[in-house]
């Protein structure tokens, strides 16, 4: 996919975009929405957009990192690109703070929420981080990438000040799955049926934002993590 069919592509979903806008929509959709964005786009294999630090949730005024990893030998440059709600497709020149392939934004703010990718000037483009910045207490720290069939994932509860009480309540597609007293739930090895919408809530501070955990098939080489 080049640059106008990324164009395109947004354009098409631009009418959804608005009526998250306009009908203020829950989280729940407007995640559902940006991850549909995720899966249209087809990434080469040679690239990939890293977070750090590695989870798609971040609370306000945090720092994050967004880098462009090749993993062949350099034949293009590449360039840190998101897509919000609110202003649209933007550089990282109008949000961060460019370093070559990279870009840090060093107080997060929920304007910042959206889609992040990388781009070559050509149109080609990484696979595509949904990043939410939350105005609360609570987000639910989970990968930021598919995690392999096969795998081990924790799911936490993280707090922006540590209560006395860690108990948290792990919810999946909106439905309470599990309650747990460290504030953390284990999936020792993830598949398909784990793939979907996951928030976690504390009975005193509230509820985080909704994040899709996605399940990926694995490589012909790759083998599940040991236990």
């Amino acid at each position: 996919m080049y640059l106008s069919d990324t164009r395109l592509l947004l354009s098409t979903c631009q009418p959804f975009i608005e009526s998250v806008r306009m009908k203020q929509l829950t989280s729940l959709y407007t995640t559902l929405l940006l991850n549909a964005l995720i899966y249209s786009i087809k990434a080469p294999d040679n690239v990939s957009l890293v977070v750090s630090p590695s989870r798609s949730q971040f609370f306000k005024r945090e720092n994050v990192s967004l880098s462009c990893e090749v993993q062949q030998r350099k034949s293009a440059t590449w360039r840190v690109v998101r897509n919000t709600p609110i202003k649209g497709t933007q550089e990282c020149s109008d949000w961060g703070l460019v370093s070559e392939s990279s870009c840090t934004i060093s107080h997060t703010y929920p304007s910042d929420s959206g889609l992040y990718w990388c781009q070559t000037w050509s149109g080609e483009h990484s696979n595509a981080v949904n990043i939410t910045v939350h105005d609360g207490p609570v987000i639910l720290e989970s990968p930021a990438l598919p995690v392999t069939e096969g795998h081990s994932v924790t799911l936490s509860c993280r707090y922006q000040t540590t209560p006395s009480n860690l108990t948290g309540d792990f919810y999946k597609d909106g439905y309470l799955i599990s309650t747990e007293s460290t504030g953390e739930m284990t999936i020792p090895a993830v598949n398909k049926s784990d793939e979907g919408i996951y928030s976690c809530r504390h009975s005193e501070l509230g509820g985080s934002p909704e994040s899709l955990l996605a399940v990926r098939a694995p490589s012909l080489n790759s083998s599940p993590s040991p236990t």
